[in-house]
């Protein structure tokens, strides 16, 4: 009898072990990584000036400056990048553009910088998508996947979300990749066709807390398909 219980509980604990990734569910995993990235629930508050640094294979480095006032609906962002620079100063539905510190540009240099108030609210999506992650996973028209997997990636395991949003919002498939014991965020990956591995995969690397909110210090940015190095980001607190 002795035998048998302990057999049964040795076998508990290896089904445990083996089906933790089952035990919780796609929402709890979700509550818990932005309990840990958001303890105090300041993102859909924030008020925050933070600066992000782009490297990219054969491009001069871009600096880019954000400023973000969700209660005034404010979304302010200064490029420099090689001899230019540019701005985008969106409040609500306004939005003014400079280049160089001046309102006046020709048609040439507004398409040779991509200048137009469609771009400006592109980087302001952008932006507040990738480091409102992963408070932004409970925004409308996200279907997180009910079942959370188990990924290796790079050695490491991790619990896995999967998501895809409402046509209407967005096409890709993305993976969202936590710290099985800690809930941090480590890695996320989208495609735009998964049977064909197309796409990226982000790594993130160290934290940054701004406002209380730990985002990704860094983020480095790869092809699916071949490992294909494009760049990456490093975010600071203070703009300098």
């Amino acid at each position: 009898m002795k035998r048998y219980c302990f057999a049964l509980l040795v076998f508990g604990l290896l089904s445990a072990a083996s089906g933790y990734s089952q035990s919780v569910s796609a929402e709890e995993v979700l509550e818990k990584a932005i309990a840990f990235h958001d303890p105090n629930g300041n993102w859909q508050s924030l008020q925050a000036t933070f600066k992000v640094v782009m490297e990219t294979p054969n491009s001069p480095e871009r600096i880019s400056v954000i400023q973000l006032d969700f209660p005034k609906q404010e979304f302010n962002l200064d490029v420099s990048q090689g001899d230019h620079t540019y701005s985008y100063q969106i409040q609500d539905t306004s939005c003014e553009i400079t280049l160089n510190g001046s309102k006046e540009y020709t048609q040439k240099e507004a398409e040779q910088f991509k200048l137009s108030c469609e771009r400006g609210n592109f980087m302001k999506d952008y932006y507040t998508y990738l480091y409102g992650l992963p408070m932004k996973l409970n925004d409308p028209g996200t279907n997180l996947d009910p079942k959370t997997e188990k990924k290796t990636f790079e050695g490491k395991d991790y619990l896995a979300l999967k998501v895809t949003y409402d046509a209407e919002i967005g096409k890709d498939t993305w993976y969202f990749y936590f710290d099985p014991t800690t809930y941090a965020m480590e890695v996320y990956q989208f495609y735009h066709d998964e049977n064909k591995n197309d796409g990226e995969y982000i790594i993130l690397k160290g934290l940054e807390t701004i406002e209380g909110i730990k985002m990704p210090k860094t983020r480095a940015w790869y092809m699916n398909k071949d490992d294909k190095y494009l760049g990456t980001d490093t975010l600071s607190k203070e703009a300098q």
